[in-house]
């Protein structure tokens, strides 16, 4: 009998027990502003921070701190262009203290090399880049005593377009090698049908898709006598859509969304194509009603083998530059400003 009345107390006991933890629970996540899911979280899923206002993934742009009020001017890479007409207007409004004044450069071409040479002539608070500093501009800076820092805020891809008539698998790396240094000069060569290859590309040195095109599938050597130059990717998409064996490369998404031509899976190797876009394919018919969008778990996990980050990079000088290049940076790392970003074809990077 003495057992059977012993139960009642023990529950008894062992509910109070729980009031009171859970109790203690409530009153430390209330006054200390933790999230439960926060406290048991492991460190693994964790993300490291990139700036000192990173936030976590749903933060807003409202909410970045030592954001600087003022006019700031900033210039870059064409990669960026999407960025600055959705992305970067909507910080405007958000964000109005925070004004942003884009500059073009004299004599020369927008891209990365150019924004990082009117960073370094103190032309721009902070620049926009495609790819990461080469020791040439590093050199440069050093030369006149400035350190620069490169925050990576999103990540982008080269994307491989032809004519939409063309009928081709896709490419390797080194089949791509080959078509731009002239040593594939027809599409029955790649299991195309027999029309002459025409490569186009940007000129050498007129950007950082350039650059990573000729450093991450050439090697590090030349074109080829055949590759035709354009000044811009929209002269380039417009010979796609006119000559049925013409080839081009340019930034994921200023390709894959487009109705007059049609992106290529590209594989390290023969039979691993990987699609820059979301399969299946959306048949230029159907576009603009409905358009391609871009393979973010392909591009975030690496098997599409042709992609890199975006950077935005400002001097280390203690002055409003540096502040401004810092907030710019977090404001694209809060949990809002990576989804503006994918919203503007990119893949986050966290």
């Amino acid at each position: 009998m003495s057992q059977k009345n012993d139960v009642p107390a023990l529950l008894g006991a062992l509910l109070v027990t729980v009031g009171v933890v859970g109790g203690g629970i409530w009153w430390f996540t209330q006054k200390s502003g933790q999230n439960l899911g926060q406290v048991f979280q492991t460190g693994s899923n964790s993300n490291p921070s990139t700036g000192s206002n990173s936030g976590s993934n749903n933060q807003p742009l409202s909410a970045v701190k030592d954001v600087p009020a003022g006019q700031f001017r900033y210039g870059g890479s064409t990669s960026w262009a999407p960025i600055r007409l959705s992305v970067d207007s909507a910080i405007q409004t958000s964000r109005s203290e925070f004004r942003l004044s884009y500059v073009n450069p004299v004599g020369e071409a927008a891209s990365t090399g150019s924004g990082i040479k009117m960073l370094l002539n103190r032309q721009i608070d902070f620049a926009q880049t495609s790819r990461p500093l080469n020791a040439k501009e590093q050199q440069q800076a050093q030369q006149l005593g400035l350190n620069l820092t490169e925050i990576p805020v999103a990540i982008d891809g080269l994307a491989v377009a032809v004519n939409p008539s063309l009928n081709s698998p896709g490419l390797t790396l080194e089949q791509l090698r080959g078509i731009y240094t002239g040593q594939l000069t027809n599409w029955q060569q790649v299991g195309g049908p027999n029309v002459p290859i025409v490569p186009l590309s940007r000129k050498p040195g007129s950007g950082g898709t350039v650059d990573l095109f000729i450093e991450s599938v050439l090697g590090g050597g030349n074109f080829g006598a055949g590759v035709q130059f354009v000044d811009t990717t929209t002269q380039a998409l417009q010979r796609l859509g006119a000559t049925l064996g013409s080839i081009y490369f340019a930034s994921a998404p200023e390709v894959v969304p487009q109705c007059t031509i049609k992106p290529l899976p590209i594989g390290r190797a023969a039979g691993q194509f990987v699609p820059p876009y979301r399969e299946p394919l959306v048949d230029s018919s159907q576009c603009p009603g409905q358009r391609n969008q871009l393979n973010h778990q392909a591009f975030q996990n690496g098997d599409y083998p042709l992609t890199r980050n975006l950077y935005v990079v400002f001097k280390q000088d203690g002055q409003r530059s540096q502040q401004a290049g810092q907030a710019y940076a977090n404001l694209l790392l809060s949990g809002q400003g990576q989804g503006l970003l994918e919203q503007a074809g990119f893949v986050r990077i966290r």
